[in-house]
């Protein structure tokens, strides 16, 4: 298994290699370019990487974004914004120096990370990248946007989940390093997409039940028949068409896509399988109800934290309800959305009852499969756990 760091591209493969098929050729080679780059810039990101801790790149996380001015080498980049500036002329700068600055003061507001690296590293980014690249990345050390094709595909700067998405795979391999194959690569991916949503719902002020859970929406252009790349309510519904081909992301272990752990096979669908556990954390925000970035984000990255490199998707999944224990108590309404929201998608808890805190069902065994007298009550349980949860709410108004 190689040990050099991917390509962590927010759009999957899949898509670009579907659109090699179309009839028409400007499609055909922009998504040939963006395959290759991707392809190429994989050998060098390992060398960025490896001096993502160096001198220089410490800075109370203070932003500076670049224009890359359709060039393909960074080095070659001019200044085009930094945090003593105003807003520019160009509405990518912009776009991008916001989105970095919201992904920066959710991480240290809301869950006390100073920065991508939790110690004050810089963040900056690189617009306007190649020509009609169709893609956006993050190589250890910095964020790079594209610009898309403009035919399918607009300013990956416009879209905050993306770049939330994006600076989070830096979080992550400064915690965990989830290693970038089968299911921790696919864990890599939908903590990524957790977070994304989750920047994005607290910079809009949305509940749980407002948002509607969708990854990189905004990229499309008009008219483009797919809803985003990405459904975390959904999986396996955020496309289909002759395009694109139908999204392939499934939402059970049942449904869990084995492929190959080769570039070709997206190192075992990390893009794919990452649907699992999407799922689950939607579950669980709006089985508790209320903000994601409240209870459902602080056991995520708690959880996240305790993992390692080889984390599967069990091992999280028993991690976030033994961290739903810590922070909101033992059988907390919290915990029990955690329980309900894994068992939603055929995982379960090792060694616990789904129904045993509440008195019903019988103990299942955390063997990863599920049951289908489980998933037949999940909806049920997850309405009980709302209804507590409201009940408990109402306690705590009567107290004050």
């Amino acid at each position: 298994m190689t040990t050099e760091r991917p390509c962590n591209c927010i759009l999957p493969p899949h898509i670009l290699e579907h659109l090699l098929q179309s009839d028409d050729r400007e499609i055909r080679e922009a998504a040939l370019s963006s395959l290759l780059e991707s392809s190429r810039l994989r050998g060098t990101r390992s060398t960025l990487a490896s001096i993502a801790g160096a001198g220089g790149l410490l800075g109370n996380g203070r932003r500076t974004v670049f224009d890359a001015q359709h060039r393909r080498r960074l080095e070659r980049a001019t200044t085009a914004r930094t945090e003593d500036d105003p807003p520019v002329a160009d509405a990518s700068v912009n776009a991008a120096f916001d989105g970095l600055g919201a992904t920066r003061d959710f991480y240290l507001d809301v869950l006390k990370r100073d920065s991508i690296d939790g110690k004050g590293m810089r963040l900056n980014g690189y617009v306007h990248y190649g020509i009609a690249f169709n893609n956006a990345f993050w190589d250890g050390q910095e964020m790079v946007f594209g610009d898309g094709d403009s035919r399918l595909f607009s300013d990956f700067t416009g879209s905050l989940d993306v770049i939330a998405h994006e600076l989070t795979h830096g979080v992550t391999e400064h915690t965990a390093a989830l290693e970038y194959h089968n299911q921790p690569g696919a864990l890599n991916e939908s903590v990524s997409d957790v977070f994304g949503s989750v920047v994005k719902q607290w910079r809009l002020g949305q509940t749980a039940e407002q948002a509607d859970w969708l990854i990189g929406e905004e990229i499309f252009t008009p008219g483009v028949g797919a809803d985003a790349l990405r459904s975390m309510k959904a999986p396996g519904t955020a496309y289909d068409s002759p395009l694109f081909g139908k999204d392939p992301q499934p939402a059970r272990m049942s449904d869990y896509v084995q492929l190959p752990d080769t570039e070709r096979g997206d190192f075992g669908g990390v893009h794919t399988n990452s649907g699992i556990p999407n799922k689950a954390f939607y579950l669980v925000a709006t089985g508790i109800g209320g903000n994601s970035w409240g209870a459902p984000a602080a056991i995520w990255y708690e959880a996240l934290k305790a993992s390692s490199s080889t984390t599967t998707f069990q091992a999280f999944a028993d991690t976030t309800y033994a961290k739903a224990g810590q922070l909101c108590g033992a059988n907390s309404a919290e915990q029990q959305a955690v329980l309900a929201g894994w068992a939603g998608v055929e995982i379960a808890i090792s060694g616990i009852s789904p129904f045993a805190a509440r008195g019903g069902g019988a103990a299942v065994s955390g063997n990863g499969t599920g049951s289908a007298a489980l998933a037949s009550r999940v909806d049920e349980l997850t309405t009980q756990i709302k209804a507590l949860t409201k009940e408990v709410n109402a306690l705590k108004k009567v107290r004050v």
